[in-house]
């Protein structure tokens, strides 16, 4: 995008900012709908604890959060990461992930580059939109603030001063994981999550996996990981009596 594309971007959401303030001030409603000012991070088990610690651990570069769905590997993730952009404490928040069901073939599929990873980046865009208008993402977007980088794209850079969340990073091959986890520079911080219970390619050539079992036999201060389990999920009541419907409760 060019520079004065971003500008009219910019300038077009600071005059929508400034329509939706004097519509408060003269005793009418913003069109937005109200939305978080500031992110609290409220555990709600032991991992999501210990996940936030690494996180907050300015000597942590690297956490894995490695579970079943439904443990908050990936919300406790970004609500940390967009604390932290609310704060200034990073210049960019970066989101990523493998797209194994369209062979990472982005180039193929219709729309923006945002628009062919919406499937798959939703999960994380669902809580950004707790904490800002469409407007705002948009323009975070369109000013590189927040990005979303496909796996396959991301060879060859460095990212400094970000915030990267890889997601369902099982779906990764040993060699994308290997290109990943050298991608990160100065000031960043990288959350790897996965379910290694759930993957599309199998495990002969599951980096997430391979990883870890590297990471077990070799312990590393500035590389540190979490282990959710079926006891973490923390989910609507009705699900169980779902699944317990269905003989898997």
């Amino acid at each position: 995008m060019s520079r004065r594309k971003r500008k009219a971007n910019c300038n077009k959401y600071r005059k929508q900012q400034g329509e939706d303030y004097l519509r408060v001030i003269q005793g009418g409603a913003p069109l937005q709908r109200t939305r978080n000012t500031e992110v609290t991070l409220i555990p709600k088990n032991f991992n999501q604890d210990k996940l936030i610690g690494h996180i907050n651990n300015a000597k942590v570069n690297i956490v894995f959060a490695i579970g079943p769905a439904g443990t908050g590997k990936t919300i406790v993730s970004t609500l940390a990461g967009i604390q932290q952009l609310k704060k200034n404490k990073i210049d960019k928040f970066v989101v990523t992930r493998p797209a194994v069901s369209v062979d990472e073939q982005h180039g193929f599929l219709p729309g923006t580059l945002q628009e062919k990873m919406a499937p798959w980046t939703r999960p994380i865009f669902d809580v950004f939109e707790e904490y800002y208008s469409p407007e705002q993402i948009e323009y975070m977007l369109n000013d590189n603030k927040v990005e979303i980088a496909p796996l396959a794209y991301m060879r060859g850079r460095t990212f400094k001063n970000s915030y990267i969340i890889a997601d369902e990073m099982q779906n990764a091959t040993d060699s994308q994981m290997k290109m990943l986890l050298t991608r990160i520079g100065e000031g960043s911080k990288l959350i790897i999550t996965g379910d290694l219970a759930q993957h599309d390619r199998g495990f002969e050539s599951n980096g997430l996996k391979l990883f870890m079992e590297r990471l077990k036999r070799v312990s590393s201060d500035r590389i540190r990981y979490v282990e959710f389990d079926n006891a973490d999920i923390a989910r609507h009541p009705v699900v169980d009596e779902v699944l317990r419907l269905y003989g898997e409760a």
